[in-house]
């Protein structure tokens, strides 16, 4: 009996077991591969990875709200990490205001800070002479260039040196950026890297302050023009601002930082068609010419090196010192032609909040369609951008011996 009904499980046993199918060639190519990892989510932006961009700000008084309005929409947007910000005048106040509010409370106290700094540009030339009257405001006309106040203030500088009409060498930027930054806790910190130019006016060559040495009057040096403000001394040297000499000055980027993506923030036009008629054109564009002339000749070796890496004409140790940058640009240039040299010194806060969003609006549309190119490539032609059609450096079969010589102080740069 025992026997027996042994032999009954194990048949019942046998005849539950499926029989086994063979295995095929493709069936065990199958089993080899590795499981379908589980997609990444995305962040609430569209991202599952952080960007790394590094910024580099133009110079232009009060058009520098155009970039607070780029940097404000560039804060919103948490795919970004800003590892180092280069930036010249008004660039080199807004990345100090921006770098100290993010020491101190992340992208939001970033925004604050400089929500607050422009307040109070705005509040301290309450009384400046050179303002829109209330019609020109009515139109939307910010081209002050013909009020009284912009005619007075111009036939002032030509006629008197700034110590000749301010012999008591008042500045009410200082007070501005007393209240408006902790330099303190500035110094202290080293969230973002800061790279503040001024030019050294007796050697002509630029000065590059660093977040340890950025002072008040580092950043009135940067911002200092000569027909409006004396030259203003740091350690027995007169310096001027920073944009003879680098509009911003990319260099310190390349160098001082791992992140090969500059953000350009264009104030001044670097194309303005026809040919300048008043004195006043004539001036607002030698101004322009100036200011952008160092940067293009950056961006001339920049383009120079690319295509040394791109033509594999560079071999050994040699290759080492070279890198590939990615470079953006962010600028609205049709609308900052319509605004003369004037509206630099225009603070009302009706025309900076006008700027700000125009700020913000050109970021939004940047992000949207560049945001992909971040981390792989530029997304601007360097050479149809800021070089002529013909140079060698943006693509053509030579290379020439200015491009050469452009390239040496960013070689020597380390």
């Amino acid at each position: 009996m025992a026997v027996s009904s042994a032999r009954k499980s194990a048949a019942q046993r046998t005849a539950k077991k499926p029989a086994k199918k063979p295995v095929t060639k493709s069936a065990k190519k199958a089993a080899a591969k590795p499981a379908p990892r589980p997609a990444k989510r995305s962040s609430g932006n569209g991202a599952a990875k952080l960007k790394r961009i590094n910024l580099a700000l133009q110079g232009g008084g009060a058009h520098g709200a155009f970039t607070w309005g780029v940097l404000d929409r560039l804060l919103e947007d948490e795919r970004l990490q800003i590892e180092g910000i280069s930036g010249t005048s008004a660039g080199a106040m807004n990345a100090v205001v921006l770098a100290e509010g993010f020491a101190r409370d992340g992208r939001a106290g970033a925004r604050r800070a400089l929500d607050r700094f422009w307040q109070r540009i705005s509040e301290f030339s309450a009384f400046s002479p050179i303002r829109a009257n209330p019609l020109d405001k009515l139109l939307g006309n910010w081209n002050i260039d013909k009020t009284p106040g912009a005619i007075w203030f111009d036939l002032m500088s030509r006629m008197f040196s700034p110590s000749d009409f301010n012999p008591l060498h008042l500045n009410p930027l200082r007070d501005v950026l007393a209240e408006s930054i902790n330099f303190v806790a500035l110094q202290d910190c080293d969230p973002i890297k800061l790279f503040i130019s001024a030019t050294n006016v007796r050697t002509g060559k630029i000065r590059v302050f660093q977040r340890h040495d950025v002072t008040i009057d580092a950043l009135l040096a940067s911002a200092c023009l000569p027909e409006a403000f004396e030259a203003v001394e740091i350690g027995g040297d007169p310096y001027w601002d920073g944009g003879f000499m680098g509009n911003p000055a990319i260099f310190p980027l390349i160098y001082g930082c791992e992140s090969r993506d500059v953000v350009i923030v264009q104030i001044n036009p670097l194309v303005r068609e026809g040919t300048p008629r008043s004195a006043a054109e004539i001036a607002d564009r030698l101004n322009e010419i100036t200011f952008n002339s160092a940067l293009r000749g950056e961006m001339r070796a920049i383009a120079f090196v690319q295509k040394l890496i791109e033509s594999d004409q560079v071999h050994g140790k040699g290759i080492d010192r070279l890198r590939k940058m990615h470079i953006h640009l962010i600028g609205d240039p049709d609308h900052m032609k319509g605004l003369g040299s004037a509206s630099k010194f225009n603070a009302d806060i009706d025309f900076l909040n006008a700027l700000k969003q125009i700020g913000r609006d050109r970021a939004t549309g940047w992000l949207e369609t560049t945001f992909d190119a971040l981390g792989r490539r530029s997304s601007i032609n360097i050479g149809e951008v800021f070089l002529s059609d013909g140079d060698a450096a943006a693509g053509g079969s030579e290379t020439r011996p200015s491009a050469v010589k452009a390239l040496r102080p960013l070689a020597g740069a380390r």
